[in-house]
C-alpha cells in the first residue's frame, strides 16, 4: 500500500515539527501537552487535511510491530510523547482523505501503549462517513483494527469496548449486535435476534449498544431516558422472555472454549467476557423498567420468571474462579441493584437466597444494602422483611401445592429441608408413577413452572433452616399471632416451623411451657394440648425457640424419645443439640478455651462453613501479612468471639494452592471480647495474635472476656460453631490422610483424632445410635465400647470411631479404608433419623450396615483389605 504521508511535498514541514517535539523539555513525556509547545502552534495552524496527514506522520514514527515470537519490542519515552502528540491533533475535527484513513487504521500502533486510541478512531471515522461512503477496503481495515485492538496486550475499558462496538456497528450494518460469541448466552442470543426482521434487529442493535454503556455503578437518568422508545418497539414482554431465557445459560460452560492464555492470567473459560459482562450489566439495567410495564399488564408469572433469572445471573457472576475471585464482580453488584430495586416479595425472596449463598464480603454489604431499601419501601424493619418474604412458591397450605390439569392433580409436596416430591393423582384417586403423557401434551407450561418451583423451595428451605437456627443467638420472640402467621402457617417456613419445639409463655400469670405441632394442634411433650395447659393462646403469649439448655436432662431425653418414637426428623438438631458447659481446664485458662486447639483442618472447607454459619474468616496466602482470626459478631450482646487459627507450611506449591492460599491450617484458642475492642492480628504463617501497633485501628484496646462471666447459651453455641468446623474440616475425617498428608508430617495427629476422644458432637451422635441401633436388624450384630460403634460380620469384627467415622478391625486393631461417596446412603433401605445435617452420622450408619453383611461386599479395594490373613 502507498504511504500518501512519505511521499507528500509536506514531508519536510513535518519533520520539523516532529524534532521539535523530541526535542521539547518542557514537561515530562507523559504529561506532554502539544498545544503548549514551541511546536504545537505550528501543527495547530495548518489547515484539518495536514493536521491529518501530520498524525499520521507522529504515528509513523513510534509505530512497532510484535516479532515472529509475540515479545513486544522495546520503544523509547519519546515514542510515548509522539502518540500523545498524535492524539491530541486526533482529537480535533479533521478532514482525513479516503488514503490517509485508510493509512492511519493500518499503522495505528494499537497496542504499543496503554491507550487504544479508539477514541480518537471512532472520530475520525464517523466524521468521515458523514460525507463518504463506505467501500469494501475501508471496511476491512476497521475489522482490522478492531480485531487488533481486541486481541492486544493491555486491557481494554468498558469506554473503550463501547467505542469498539460501535466501530463495528458503522462497519458491519445496522443490525451489527456488540456481543462476542463463545459463550451460551450470547450464542443463544445472537441466534434468537436472528430470525427478527432486519428492523428489529436493527434496534435490538441499538439497545444492546446502548447496554455496553453501562459504566457507571447505577445508571444515570440520561441512561435511562431512550430505554422505553427501544422497549415499545420490541414489546417488553419479548425483551422479558428473552432476558429470562439468556441469564440462565450465563452459568453455562464457554461454547468455544479458549485453548491458550497467558500463564499469568486466570483461566478465561471460567470468566464472562468483558465485552459481553458489559451487556449483561446494561440488560439488568432494564429489568426495574421491564417489571413495572409487566405489573401494568398484569404478566405476574413472567415478572416472577424474571426475578429468578436475575437472581441466577448474579450468583453466577459472583461464583469464584481460580486466581480472580469473582467472575465478573460488576454483573453481580449490577444484579443485587436490580433486585433491590423490584417491588414484591419474590424479589426480596431472592436476595434473601443471595445473602445466604454469597460469601464475597463487598456482595453482602451490597445485598444489605438492597434488603434494607425493601424495607424502608415497605415501612418494615429488616427482620419483618426477612420474615414476611418468604415466597410461597404456590403453595396453598404448609407443605403441599395442588394443581389440577386436565383429568389429574398434581401435588407438590415438600418432604424435608431440601427435598420435595411430584405426584399425580388420577380422577379415580389412585396415584400415577410418572409424568401423564396428557399433561406433557396440554400442559406444558403448567409442569415447567411447576418443576420450577420444586427447585426453588430445595434451595430456599435451607437458607430459611439457617435464618432460624440464627434466632438462638439473636434472642427473638413473638406475640402468638405474629408467630403463626409468619411462622406455623406460613406454608413453606411451616414445613421447618411444625418440626420445631418452641416456648410458650402466658405473659398474664407466667406461665411457661414447650410443645410442638402435632396432628393439628400444639402439644406438649406428653401429647397434651397446649390450650388446656395455658390459659389461653392469644396475644397475650410469646413465643420463643426452645433450647436443651432451658430444661432440665430427664425432660430433653423425654423430647428426643418422643421424637424418634413419632419419626418426626427435625431441620437442625434441637432435641439433640450439643451443650458445651465450661471444663475445669477454661476455669483455670480463665479468658480462652484451648478445647479445640492443634487441629489440622482444611481452609477452603472451614472457610465455606465460616460464611454458613455467618462467622467472618479471610483465606489465608503464604505471604507476608497478617489476618485477624476467624470471628463471629454477637451484636445481641455486644460480644464478638474469636477462633485463633494459622497457616501450616512453607512449601509453594505443595502446602498452598496455585494461588498461593494455604491448604490447611493449624487450629489454637478461643476467644471472647467487647465487640468494639481492638482487632487481633496474626502473621499468616503464625507468630501468635496481638492488638497493638497496627495501622488504622482507633478502636480502645479491652481484655478478652473470662469465660465464667459469658451467658450460658452464648458460650455454648460458639463452641458448638467450633466444635462443627474441626468436627467437619478436620484432615482426621480423611481416609486419604491415613499416611499423615504431605510428607507424613501429620501422622500421629490423624491417629490421634481418627481413634481419640469423643467431642461432645460424636458423644451426642453415640447416645442417638445407642437408642437407634435396637430398632435395626442389625443390632444383634451391634455392641458399643467407649468410643466405637462394634460391628461383627462373618470374616472380620469392625471398629466405628464415633467421632470420624474411620475403622480399625480386630484382632489386631487394623485400619480399614473405605472412601465415602459424595451423597452418603444410610443402609439399603431409609433409615429414620431425627434430624438433618449429620454427615458422620449416616456414613456410619452406612459402613455398619456394609459390614455387617461383609460376605456380599464386592469392592475389590475393601475385599482385598478385610479378607483374613
Amino acid at each position: 500500500m502507498t504511504n500518501p504521508v512519505e511521499n507528500s511535498p509536506d514531508s519536510k514541514l513535518f519533520g520539523s515539527i516532529i524534532d521539535r517535539i523530541v526535542t521539547d523539555q518542557s514537561s515530562n513525556f507523559y504529561d506532554f501537552k502539544l498545544r503548549d509547545s514551541e511546536a504545537g502552534s505550528d501543527a495547530f495552524g495548518l489547515d484539518q487535511s495536514l493536521q491529518a496527514k501530520l498524525a499520521i506522520a507522529l504515528l509513523q514514527q513510534c509505530h512497532r510491530t510484535y516479532a515472529d515470537d509475540d515479545e513486544r519490542h522495546e520503544f523509547r519515552p519519546i515514542d510515548i510523547k509522539l502518540y500523545r502528540s498524535a492524539l491530541q491533533i486526533l482529537n480535533r475535527k479533521l478532514l482525513f482523505e479516503y488514503d490517509d484513513l485508510v493509512t492511519l487504521l493500518h499503522i495505528f500502533p494499537h497496542d504499543l501503549f496503554w491507550k487504544t486510541g479508539s477514541a480518537q478512531i471512532l472520530k475520525v471515522v464517523g466524521n468521515y462517513l458523514n460525507h463518504a461512503s463506505l467501500t469494501p477496503e475501508l471496511e476491512a481495515a476497521i475489522t482490522l483494527f478492531c480485531d487488533s485492538v481486541e486481541q492486544g496486550w493491555y486491557g481494554k475499558t468498558a469506554q473503550e469496548r463501547l467505542h469498539l462496538a460501535k466501530l463495528r456497528a458503522l462497519v458491519g450494518c445496522a443490525t451489527a449486535l456488540p456481543l462476542k460469541t463463545g459463550e451460551a448466552w450470547s450464542d443463544r442470543a445472537i441466534a434468537d435476534l436472528a430470525t427478527h426482521s432486519n428492523t428489529d434487529r436493527a434496534t435490538w442493535s441499538e439497545l444492546l449498544t446502548h447496554c455496553a454503556t453501562a459504566t457507571a455503578a447505577h445508571p444515570t437518568q440520561k441512561w435511562r431516558k431512550p430505554i422505553a422508545s427501544w422497549l415499545d418497539q420490541l414489546n417488553a414482554t419479548t425483551v422479558s422472555r428473552f432476558l429470562t431465557a439468556w441469564f440462565p445459560l450465563v452459568d453455562k460452560p464457554r461454547t468455544q472454549p479458549i485453548a491458550e492464555w497467558s500463564q499469568w492470567s486466570p483461566n478465561p473459560n471460567l470468566l464472562i467476557d468483558d465485552v459481553n459482562g458489559d451487556v449483561l450489566k446494561g440488560l439488568l439495567w432494564l429489568c426495574p423498567t421491564l417489571v413495572e410495564l409487566g405489573q401494568e399488564s398484569g404478566e405476574k408469572a413472567l415478572i416472577d420468571d424474571l426475578t429468578r433469572a436475575i437472581a441466577g445471573l448474579t450468583l453466577s457472576a459472583y461464583r469464584k474462579a481460580p486466581g480472580v475471585g469473582p467472575r465478573c464482580v460488576r454483573v453481580g453488584n449490577a444484579g443485587v441493584w436490580v433486585l433491590g430495586q423490584i417491588p414484591g416479595m419474590t424479589a426480596i425472596g431472592q436476595l434473601a437466597l443471595l445473602n445466604a449463598k454469597v460469601k464475597f464480603k463487598p456482595a453482602q454489604m451490597g445485598i444489605d444494602r438492597a434488603l434494607n431499601a425493601a424495607a424502608d419501601r415497605a415501612g418494615l424493619s429488616r427482620e419483618e422483611i426477612e420474615e414476611l418474604g418468604v415466597p410461597t412458591y404456590g403453595l396453598e397450605e404448609v407443605d403441599v401445592r395442588r394443581e389440577i390439569l386436565g383429568d389429574f392433580t398434581a401435588e407438590l409436596v415438600v418432604t424435608g429441608t431440601s427435598s420435595t416430591v411430584l405426584r399425580w393423582i388420577k380422577l379415580d384417586g389412585k396415584p400415577q408413577k410418572s409424568v401423564p403423557k396428557a399433561v406433557k401434551d396440554n400442559f406444558a407450561g403448567e409442569l415447567k413452572e411447576l418443576k420450577q418451583a420444586a427447585k426453588d423451595i430445595q434451595k430456599m428451605l435451607p437458607v430459611q433452616r439457617d435464618r432460624i437456627e440464627a434466632v438462638y443467638l439473636q434472642q427473638k420472640d413473638w406475640d402468638y399471632a405474629t408467630w403463626r402467621d409468619r411462622y406455623l402457617d406460613l406454608p413453606l417456613v411451616g414445613t421447618l416451623a411444625r418440626r420445631l419445639i418452641w416456648w410458650f409463655t402466658n405473659t398474664e400469670d407466667e406461665a411457661e411451657i414447650a410443645g410442638i405441632w402435632h396432628d393439628g394442634r400444639l402439644v406438649d411433650v406428653n401429647d397434651r394440648p397446649l390450650e388446656t395447659l395455658l390459659k389461653t393462646l392469644n396475644d397475650t403469649t410469646r413465643v420463643r425457640l426452645w433450647h436443651p439448655l432451658d430444661e432440665p436432662a430427664d425432660r430433653v431425653l423425654a423430647w428426643r424419645s418422643w421424637l424418634l418414637d413419632r419419626q418426626i426428623s427435625q431441620p437442625f438438631k434441637q432435641a439433640h443439640r450439643e451443650i458445651y458447659l465450661l471444663t475445669p481446664a477454661e476455669e483455670n485458662t480463665g479468658v480462652y478455651s484451648n478445647r479445640f486447639a492443634a487441629h489440622i483442618i482444611k481452609q477452603h472447607q472451614f472457610n465455606a462453613l465460616c460464611g454458613q454459619r455467618g462467622w467472618n474468616n479471610t483465606l489465608r496466602l503464604m505471604v507476608d501479612d497478617c489476618y485477624r482470626p476467624a470471628s463471629l459478631a454477637l451484636d445481641r450482646w455486644n460480644l464478638r468471639a474469636e477462633f485463633w487459627i494459622e497457616g501450616i507450611g512453607d512449601n509453594y506449591g505443595v502446602d498452598t494452592t496455585e494461588a498461593g492460599s494455604y491448604l490447611y491450617l493449624a487450629t489454637d484458642q478461643v476467644r471472647f471480647y467487647p465487640i468494639d475492642s481492638r482487632q487481633n492480628y496474626a502473621h499468616a504463617g503464625g507468630g501468635g495474635y496481638g492488638n497493638s501497633g497496627w495501622w488504622g485501628q482507633e478502636q480502645e484496646i479491652r481484655e478478652p472476656i473470662v469465660l465464667d462471666r459469658l451467658p450460658k447459651l452464648v458460650f455454648s453455641e460458639v463452641m458448638r460453631d467450633v466444635d462443627l468446623f474441626v468436627g467437619v474440616a478436620s484432615v482426621g475425617n480423611d481416609p486419604n490422610w491415613s499416611d499423615g498428608g504431605p510428607e507424613g508430617r501429620h501422622v500421629d495427629y490423624w491417629q490421634s483424632y481418627s481413634f481419640g476422644e469423643l467431642s461432645a458432637t460424636a458423644t451426642t451422635r453415640r447416645q442417638l445410635l445407642e437408642t437407634l441401633i435396637p430398632r435395626l436388624k442389625i443390632r444383634d450384630q451391634c455392641s458399643f465400647t467407649d468410643r466405637f460403634l462394634v460391628v461383627r460380620g462373618e470374616l472380620r469384627t469392625y471398629k466405628i470411631h464415633l467421632g470420624s467415622g474411620n475403622i480399625l478391625m480386630e484382632p489386631n486393631d487394623e485400619y480399614l479404608c473405605i472412601v465415602p461417596g459424595g451423597k452418603q446412603e444410610t443402609s439399603s433401605g431409609q433409615v429414620f433419623l431425627p434430624f438433618e445435617g449429620d454427615r458422620i452420622l449416616s456414613i456410619i450408619l452406612s459402613k455398619a450396615f456394609l459390614l455387617a453383611e461383609d460376605t456380599k461386599i464386592t469392592d475389590s479395594t475393601i475385599v482385598h483389605q478385610i479378607k483374613p490373613k
